[in-house]
């Protein structure tokens, strides 16, 4: 119904009418439907079990729940070391790569509740005074005094701001993987430089010894040689070899400083005030169960924000759509005008208006859809980046698996050959005393039973940090199963 002011009909119908409208509008809103696509999940290829899975036993996974809501375990409890748990428990409060991921995920819930603020009403208030008026001959002057209240509404008919709720509400989810995936960065690269601390403790103990029996060696050497019994040359390989030693240690020591200092900066800690000290090093690693599921990489991270940036994707699409449609609005006024502020309160003073609106856009020479078609190609790409994430998730597993097996194979032959080189070690400065072999045999022999003793040190340093990689791999940790 129109009212005309050359032919006002009364108030009541006005009223009336305009309230069938809003009536029609709201069923129009509740009975509308959403314009984009049913959202589901992109297949992947997932095989049965991974196929470099090690033989060991001894554990068993944690069990997978919700990919973006699994609480992920205390894995590095498993390695046994106060100091490292220690470390790690100070990720969640200082590290600040997990601040600022925590800080994007207030950031996205923020905008999930903007847009849901879009689905109610909007209410204003306004309040007015103005004076006016002319100069000269007749002057005159004016004052109207006005309070209003005004309330506006737009429907979702075609599922324009559903669709936007539900992107946001993905985006929001793929920020909450996105900080697991920042927590779970964090911790590992703590684990992973301690080990290598760890690591360079034990190598630097180990120098100091053969620092200390190389010393011995030299002052034995030195002896001979003011006797007459061996030549100048052998004082002179026996400083060599000492040197070389003493310079490795050096370069072990500030290696192990410069792993302290990137500790401390994960750890939100000034490196300058940040300090572990020495100490035994558990160099055991836990052990890898058989027969993991190829399910448990949807606990990845950064698998469920790429799955839920498909999500957000897919209800773009929706949004783009809704452009095809017309839009509805409904509009109510209700205020006072008067000339002074004692009539504001006066019947007549009442000042009332309802309205609905409906605007369509008729040409706009193809830009929605082009905005729909965007929509649809982001979409695809995203799908492109999720499958793309899972194929690099079982690489990754599978080349951890494959790192452990391997590694665990050469453990035994280290261990071999560093018994071996000891051995021979003692043989030939037995020898040597007895002035059956040369002391460059000695010295041979001496840096090849060195070596043998570091190269197992790394070994077990590599098993353990295998084992971090396999665990960021997959995600989380596991649990040894109970006896």
């Amino acid at each position: 119904m129109t009212c005309l002011p050359l032919d006002p009909p009364p108030a009541s119908a006005c009223r009336t009418g305009a309230l069938r409208l809003i009536a029609l509008a709201t069923s129009l809103a509740l009975t509308g439907c959403a314009v984009g696509p049913v959202y589901e999940r992109p297949s992947v290829e997932v095989p049965a079990a991974y196929r470099q899975a090690p033989v060991e036993a001894g554990a068993t996974w944690l069990p997978a729940g919700a990919p973006d809501a699994l609480e992920r375990g205390a894995w590095w409890r498993l390695f046994d070391d106060p100091v490292l748990t220690e470390l790690i428990e100070q990720v969640e409060v200082s590290n600040q790569n997990v601040a600022a991921a925590a800080a994007a995920v207030e950031q996205a819930r923020a905008i999930v509740g903007e847009q849901r603020a879009q689905l109610f009403p909007s209410i204003g208030a306004d309040a007015n005074l103005r004076r006016s008026g002319s100069r000269g001959s007749g002057a005159s002057s004016t004052r109207s005094v006005d309070l209003g209240v005004s309330a506006s509404w737009a429907p979702d008919l075609w599922g324009r701001i559903g669709s936007g709720i539900t992107a946001a509400e993905a985006n929001a989810t793929a920020t909450l993987a996105d900080l697991g995936a920042a927590r779970l960065a964090a911790q590992g690269d703590v684990a992973l430089n301690y080990v290598a601390l760890r690591e360079a403790d034990a190598d630097a103990a180990l120098l100091r010894r053969s620092i200390e029996a190389l010393e011995r060696t030299l002052q034995i050497v030195r002896n001979r040689y003011a006797a007459g019994v061996v030549a100048r040359t052998d004082v002179l390989q026996a400083e060599t070899q000492l040197a070389t030693t003493r310079a490795e240690l050096a370069s072990v020591i500030a290696q192990r400083e410069r792993l302290e200092h990137a500790i401390a900066v994960v750890v939100g800690r000034a490196p300058g005030n940040f300090a572990i000290a020495s100490g035994d090093w558990v160099a055991s690693a836990p052990a890898v169960p058989l027969g993991v599921p190829s399910r448990l990489l949807e606990r990845r991270p950064d698998i469920a924000a790429a799955e839920r940036s498909v999500a957000a994707a897919n209800a773009q699409i929706g949004v783009a759509r809704s452009a095809y449609f017309p839009s509805l609005s409904l509009g109510a006024d209700l205020g006072r005008s008067a000339s002074r502020i004692g009539d504001l309160f006066a019947a007549s003073a009442t000042l009332w208006s309802l309205g609905v609106s409906a605007a369509q856009v008729v040409f706009d020479a193809g830009a929605t859809r082009a905005r729909v078609a965007g929509a649809e190609a982001a979409r695809e790409a995203a799908v492109a980046r999720y499958r793309q994430t899972v194929l690099v998730a079982f690489q990754s597993v599978e080349d951890q698996l494959s790192a452990l097996r391997t590694l665990a194979a050469q453990e035994r032959l280290r261990r071999e050959a560093a018994a071996a080189a000891e051995l021979i070690e003692t043989q030939i400065r037995n020898r040597y005393d007895a002035g059956q072999v040369s002391y460059t045999e000695v010295v041979t022999a001496q840096a090849a039973a060195l070596n043998a003793r570091r190269a197992l040190l790394q070994l077990e340093a590599d098993r353990q940090s295998a084992t971090i990689a396999l665990i960021q791999a997959l995600g989380g940790g596991w649990q040894v199963a109970p006896g």
